[in-house]
């Protein structure tokens, strides 16, 4: 595991120290996990922003529709 060193505001770390305490949690193990949150938001962000892109390109509309209409029909045969 690597150590990492950083300031921050002493309001954040009042917050972190009295949560710490409250929940009986290392403050290394807050941070740890609301990281990991935040870092997953910021890929979720991505993702959206790519399918937002996408939305407004009519060339992959185009091939989602075309394979879309293919699986439709491969599920109409699985059916028959």
């Amino acid at each position: 595991m690597t150590t990492f060193t950083s300031t921050l505001p002493d309001e954040i770390i009042k917050q972190l120290n009295e949560m710490s305490g409250k929940l009986a949690i290392p403050k290394n193990k807050i941070i740890e996990k609301a990281l990991k949150i935040y870092l997953d938001q910021l890929v979720r962000a991505e993702y959206i922003k790519s399918y937002s892109t996408a939305l407004e390109d009519q060339d992959i509309l185009t091939i989602a529709e075309e394979g879309m209409a293919d699986y439709l029909k491969q599920l109409e045969d699985e059916t028959m």
